[in-house]
């Protein structure tokens, strides 16, 4: 019995170690892309209402949390033909476009349409299982500031497999 049980422990770290393994290796990374963090802070649960009417047209935000968050404000730069890669986080991510334009393209868009982003554009990233890749397809260099909120502790950026709707 307890060289059944050997064998079946060996086996189970063999298959986890080869799934990390694959995963990692499928991963896209970035190339001529830096993230640099300016800051990150940490907040307690989060419960925000605003609704604000002006005439008949209405503005409505909502945030609200469980648990413990981190705030990070992120510096990112693009060089000319640089990508992020693939990727995903774990909360969503408010993002500035300052100098250049960036092209964002979704892993769940069959079509590959890109979405062209300008200096003083934002776009929001909805983080979860919203994978996503950001390139510079100008020929200067590209920045954003993004603000991205997500439970405490986790691990911002999760590189993800090219899903392969996109030719490159």
């Amino acid at each position: 019995m307890r060289k059944k049980l050997s064998w079946v422990l060996l086996l189970s770290a063999v298959a986890v170690v080869t799934a990390v393994y694959v995963g990692n290796a499928l991963a896209t990374p970035a190339s001529g892309f830096t993230g640099t963090t300016i800051a990150v802070g940490r907040f307690g649960e989060v419960d925000v209402f605003n609704h604000i009417p002006h005439n008949l047209h209405v503005w409505l935000s909502m945030q609200k949390t469980k648990g413990l968050s981190d705030l990070y404000v992120q510096s990112n730069a693009w060089t000319p033909g640089g990508s992020t890669g693939w990727h995903t986080h774990p909360g969503h991510s408010l993002i500035i476009v300052t100098a250049g334009a960036v092209t964002a393209y979704e892993g769940n868009d069959s079509g590959c349409k890109p979405a062209l982003y300008t200096q003083g554009m934002g776009f929001v990233d909805p983080g979860g299982d919203h994978v996503h890749n950001i390139r510079n397809e100008g020929s200067v260099e590209a920045r954003t500031v993004a603000v991205q909120l997500i439970p405490a502790d986790a691990v911002r950026r999760i590189d993800a497999p090219n899903p392969g709707n996109c030719p490159f």
